[in-house]
């Protein structure tokens, strides 16, 4: 389809487990373990799509991805057996990367155990440093180190951005992953608000929230939650934090009353992850990292890094010196190509494709986030402009509405 209509940018595609799961297990793909045979058939069709022309497999263990209604995605109720069958698949078809975004459940020694299984490399996501468990990502960017040493080929995939997330409670993807917010999640319209309004569920998610996790999204760090938009525009650009102080509540509780006393239409903004830059620092210099993760396609309503590179350029370079100029310009463009496998790209050689982007040193750097609502029905999403770029070309070509771009389907083995 899309070498039919065009595009504007390069492409590669991964045969993604949960489709492929819901393909052959059809409404029961997200509630129980594939038979045997369900995964002798998804195997199948994962070594077809890697014929194909797929850069690889990909699966999630993150209990923050739930589908509609609050179950799972698929691919988190796959077992052990069945990650090892359709990891395998890519021995078979000689070809491809193994990417998973990483549950805390999912340890790094059993990856190592798939990568030796298939002769492939894998790539574990997302590796983000959370303040109230510092060590947990070194651990995991040191386990990989190991298993390198092993002669295994494992990188970790992590952010060189802060997490920062916009939300409302009408979709409060900020909280889904805690258990506690699992009996909410299949609930709508009155019952939604009722159970918001639960003292036992409050105290359920006060109690988890005290609890150390090896990773979540959110750890009860109510001065970093921020009040966007709200009736009350007293509190708008002030944290829940200062906001529950001031009122001598709790801060949930303050959170789901605002929220509730205005429809859920309140919007809040979460800084969750990667806030302390020297972890952030030390996770680039890292030799088993990888930097990528914008997630830019994923969560538009919520959050948009898909100028990770830019920021990279202009913070982490220009601004902190965490990196010198000619290794960050290698991070992003022939580290990746040959980890994937991308022939014929990610440097200036002659034969080479010409994926150029031209930028100034001293102005790279991407803008303050904007909400625009140019989605299909006027629905909103975020964008973050680029500074400091004077061209970019695709295969040669400058103008991008020409469709210059060209799906990927050899990759070296």
């Amino acid at each position: 389809m899309l070498e039919r209509q065009g595009s504007a940018i390069n492409v590669a595609g991964f045969v993604g487990h949960s489709s492929v799961r819901t393909y052959v297990m059809g409404e029961d793909a997200p509630r129980r373990a594939a038979t045997p045979q369900e995964v002798a058939r998804m195997r199948e069709l994962v070594v077809e799509g890697m014929c194909a022309g797929a850069i690889g497999f990909a699966t999630s263990t993150s209990p923050a991805h739930n589908g509609h209604g609050g179950l799972p995605m698929p691919s988190r109720l796959a077992d052990d057996a069945e990650l090892r069958a359709l990891v395998g698949a890519l021995k078979q078809a000689g070809r491809g990367v193994f990417m998973l975004t990483k549950g805390g459940h999912t340890k790094v020694a059993f990856l190592e155990e798939l990568a030796a299984e298939c002769a492939r490399p894998v790539v574990i996501a997302a590796l983000l440093h959370n303040s109230t468990n510092p060590r947990a990502v070194f651990d995991d960017l040191e386990a990989i180190s190991a298993a390198n040493a092993r002669g295994r080929r494992l990188v970790g995939a992590i952010s060189c951005c802060p997490l920062s997330m916009d939300f409302t409670l009408h979709s409060p993807y900020t909280f889904e992953g805690l258990e506690s917010w699992q009996p909410a999640l299949p609930l709508q319209g009155a019952a939604y608000e009722a159970k918001l309004k639960e003292r036992g569920f409050r105290d359920a998610l006060r109690a988890e929230l005290q609890r150390p996790a090896h990773f979540r999204l959110f750890n009860g760090q109510w001065d970093q939650v921020e009040v966007v938009e709200s009736a009350r525009k007293d509190a708008e650009q002030r944290s829940i934090g200062e906001l529950a102080r001031a009122a001598g509540t709790d801060p949930l509780d303050f959170m789901l009353d605002l929220a509730l006393g205005e429809k859920l239409d309140t919007v809040f903004n979460a800084m969750l992850l990667n806030s302390d830059e020297e972890a952030v620092a030390a996770m680039l210099r890292h030799p088993a990292s990888l930097v990528s993760l914008s997630d830019a396609g994923a969560h538009l309503t919520f959050f948009n890094d898909a100028g990770f590179g830019l920021h990279l350029l202009g913070h982490w370079v220009r601004e902190r010196g965490a990196l010198v100029l000619e290794d960050a310009v290698r991070r992003l463009t022939s580290a990746p190509a040959q980890l994937f496998g991308i022939r014929g790209r990610g440097a200036l050689k002659p034969g080479y494709a010409a994926d150029l982007m031209l930028f100034d040193p001293a102005a790279v750097g991407r803008g303050a986030k904007q909400r625009v609502f140019d989605l299909p029905g006027g629905r909103p999403r975020l964008t973050t402009p680029a500074q400091g770029v004077h061209g970019v070309w695709v295969n040669g070509v400058r103008d991008l509405r020409r469709l210059p771009g060209r799906v990927l389907r050899d990759f070296s083995a």
